[in-house]
């Protein structure tokens, strides 16, 4: 029987031109239209095999060929945790149905859920990610549809005083303060932090690195320096586990963006602080303690100079010797005339 139900849902099944038996669902209960779609794919395959015509593939089919071929990216949860959300729009369609009007359904249905624009374009990033890879790489289509990213607000970059950090410290379990403690003195991200190793660790050198498939944006291993505040935290946590640096009751830390993370927040009294905050301030202590730009950028392990310069408002001392050039000498009078005062501010004079 070329039509039969599973569930409730059609279902065909037929020898192709080729010798082959396809099985696929039609993804309808109406036996009509489940009819039209086989009608529509026996055509499409004699022509497939008769006439060479290109196969037509659909976005479940690439979805795990792009998986398969990339098993080892570090978002691979994050990607998969994207994909689920829009195989209920994209699942049902092949390739060459997946168009700019069906992008834009996608991001409504997105923002009506009331994620931030931020979380709507990593989705979108990955859809066309994965259409990009289709048509380039594998040949599957012919073309992709413009793929339009949300506009997202700039936002001011969040930073802690010294005094702030010393609160939330003493707020924080130990394992965490240690982390912490680590990420503002060395800048490292989340990720980095939560599983470094030992054998990234050079003690005798004071230094670390980050290998490149840990780098984010990176096509190099990151070089760390240890400052004293980095060592003192190491010291402290040699001996608690063989092959990691940051454990809890012995184990190794998962992440530290936690319940408890977020309770020494509400105990510090520190609002709208995330834990890549930490980096942030990190970066802003080196600006306004005068680290060059470029020697930032370097220690920071960021691709382009553009990602530092959020930073660079908090520095004003290379622009002072120039702000001085146009400042006009003061003219004061005293008792015996009228002078020049070169000093600023003016100095007070007796009458």
């Amino acid at each position: 029987m070329s039509l039969y139900k599973r569930g409730a849902v059609w279902w065909i099944r037929f020898t192709t031109p080729d010798g082959n038996e396809l099985r696929e669902t039609t993804q309808t209960t109406d036996r009509r239209q489940a009819q039209e779609y086989h009608d529509t794919r026996k055509a499409e395959l004699w022509r497939q095999v008769k006439l060479g015509d290109r196969p037509r593939y659909t976005w479940q089919q690439a979805v795990v060929r792009w998986l398969q071929e990339n098993p080892n990216s570090r978002w691979l949860r994050d990607i998969k945790r994207h994909l689920r959300q829009v195989d209920p729009i994209l699942g049902p369609l092949s390739l060459d149905q997946i168009d700019r009007a069906v992008i834009d359904r996608i991001t409504q249905a997105r923002i009506r859920t009331g994620v931030t624009p931020s979380t709507v374009n990593r989705l979108l990033a990955i859809v066309r990610a994965i259409l990009n890879t289709a048509c380039k790489e594998w040949g599957w289509i012919d073309s992709v549809p413009t793929i339009r990213m949300l506009a997202e607000p700039k936002r001011r970059v969040r930073w802690l005083t010294h005094e702030e950090s010393e609160r939330l410290l003493a707020e924080l379990p130990d394992h965490l303060a240690a982390m912490a403690q680590f990420t503002l003195a060395t800048g490292l991200r989340e990720n980095n932090v939560v599983a470094l190793e030992w054998n990234q660790v050079d003690l005798e050198q004071r230094r670390a690195w980050i290998h490149v498939d840990q780098a984010k944006g990176q096509r190099r291993a990151i070089a760390v320096p240890l400052n004293v505040q980095a060592m003192l935290v190491l010291r402290e946590q040699q001996g608690k586990h063989e092959t990691r640096v940051f454990v809890y009751e012995g184990k190794p830390v998962t992440r530290a963006n936690n319940h408890a993370w977020q309770k020494a927040l509400q105990r510090a009294d520190i609002q709208n602080f995330r834990w890549h905050d930490l980096r942030h301030t990190w970066a802003s202590w080196h600006v306004q303690a005068g680290t060059p730009l470029n020697v930032l950028q370097e220690l920071g392990g960021w691709s382009t100079l553009e990602m530092v310069l959020r930073y660079a408002h908090l520095s004003t001392d290379h622009l002072a010797e120039h702000a001085e050039r146009i400042a006009r000498p003061r003219l004061v009078r005293t008792n015996f005339g009228t002078a020049e005062n070169q000093s600023w501010p003016e100095k007070a004079v007796t009458r």
